[in-house]
């Protein structure tokens, strides 16, 4: 098992020192699923996913988007990186969830799979914010990395 990487040798939080590393292509792919009430699925189908405030899912794409370039303002020991890109992808699964999917990407010295999760999280949060006035019975069921590349070690979930 490796060690964990935001302690400085006194066992203190730190910033992981990327200064030596090689820029290379960078991707994250997250996803969040999100259970609704058959209700206010039903409701959201009957009107096309809009309410008063909107698209239920452009708007969560852009708050995705959004979280996703704030990361590191959110999370304290992630580095500020700019995105190259940020997609969000959402849609309903065969089990009537909603499944949101972040990917993100960048040239940079290190990787992007929180931008991703912070991304998706985002978007998920979004959806429950627009939905919470028809219920509170709203499940965040998942939030997960699905795949990340270019660093020193990728991942891809099975």
């Amino acid at each position: 098992m490796s060690e964990f990487t935001h302690l400085d040798k006194d066992g203190q939080p730190a910033i992981v020192d990327v200064g030596s590393k090689k820029i290379t292509s960078r991707k994250a792919v997250a996803q969040a699923v999100i259970s609704l009430p058959k209700a206010v699925l039903h409701a959201l189908q009957q009107d096309d996913f809009q309410t008063k405030k909107g698209s239920v899912f452009q708007i969560a794409i852009i708050a995705g988007i959004m979280g996703a370039k704030k990361t590191s303002e959110l999370i304290p020991l992630c580095h500020p990186i700019g995105l190259d890109n940020c997609k969000l992808h959402i849609k309903l699964n065969d089990n009537n969830e909603i499944v949101i999917e972040c990917t993100a990407s960048i040239e940079a010295k290190t990787g992007v799979e929180m931008e991703a999760l912070t991304g998706a999280s985002v978007a998920a949060l979004t959806i429950y914010d627009m939905c919470k006035a028809l219920s509170h019975d709203i499940v965040i069921k998942e939030i997960k990395l699905i795949e990340k590349s270019g660093g020193k070690n990728d991942f891809k979930r099975t």
